[in-house]
């Protein structure tokens, strides 16, 4: 009792700490005070600005357009790639796979440095490079996702099918995509994840006029914290949430399925 005691004690403490700032800085989104010590009533004003605020709302829609394009485009270059590394042979699939997960080990400021070097040695730094670095650094997780249903799948029934007539399009779609479909929505999910939150590379990779919504919150912290800025991270952190939500329902779903199978 007294060891299960202990641990809820410390499992609480880790919570209290990782989300009590988060706590925090909800509730002053909807502080009708300038202050962070003294609580001036309710209010959504806050939030109410961040729609008239055109800098905010550029901001947002570059970080849409870049979220979206970046994820769709990566999810169906890395669904290739990975049905290209599936059928490998066991020495160069390795091979491939070590070179994929280099993005993924590799800290966030050398990835966006390298970028930014290659960008500036052939074009200039823009919304497309921002777009070219994000699709970059999505591929990896994209491969990871769709690698392991791809695994589970049986060459021989999508040769069965091309045996058959099938076109390779119209076996790949009735035999192959239902087994990984699964693994492809994981992965742009996870793309979208990955894009909505990055900080370093797109701060390298963007040229002068071009924000996301990490790199202007950045920017105007610099400048002081205005409310607009609790009620923006407020937002993203619910967007955040609701796609972890997502893929953990996604990833449940999956599992009593081939549990039931």
């Amino acid at each position: 009792m007294v060891k299960k005691s202990l641990s809820r004690i410390y499992l609480a403490i880790i919570f209290l700490f990782l989300y009590l700032p988060i706590g925090v800085l909800i509730v002053l989104s909807f502080n009708n005070s300038l202050s962070r010590v003294k609580w001036g009533g309710f209010t959504t004003e806050w939030y109410r600005n961040l729609v008239s605020d055109p800098t905010i709302m550029n901001a947002f829609y570059t970080t849409i357009l870049i979220t979206v394009a970046s994820s769709v485009i990566a999810t169906i270059i890395g669904t290739m790639a990975a049905i290209g590394i599936s059928a490998m042979r066991k020495r160069n699939r390795q091979i491939m796979l070590g070179a994929t997960n280099i993005p993924l080990l590799n800290a966030d400021i050398v990835t966006g440095i390298s970028l930014m070097l290659l960008f500036v040695r052939f074009t200039e730094l823009g919304t497309s490079t921002v777009l070219i670095a994000h699709i970059t650094f999505d591929i990896p997780y994209v491969i990871l996702n769709v690698l392991p249903k791809l695994s589970n799948t049986s060459s021989h029934t999508y040769e069965a099918a091309r045996d058959l007539g099938a076109t390779p399009l119209y076996a790949f779609f009735k035999i192959v995509w239902p087994d990984i479909k699964p693994g492809v929505f994981s992965g742009f999910l996870m793309a979208v994840t990955m894009s909505l939150d990055d900080f370093s590379i797109t701060y390298f990779t963007k040229g002068a006029g071009v924000n996301t919504l990490s790199t202007m919150i950045y920017t105007q912290l610099r400048k002081g914290i205005i409310p607009e800025m609790y009620a923006l991270s407020t937002i993203l952190f619910f967007l955040a949430l609701v796609l972890l939500l997502i893929m953990n329902y996604r990833s449940v779903k999956d599992a009593k399925g081939r549990s039931r199978k």
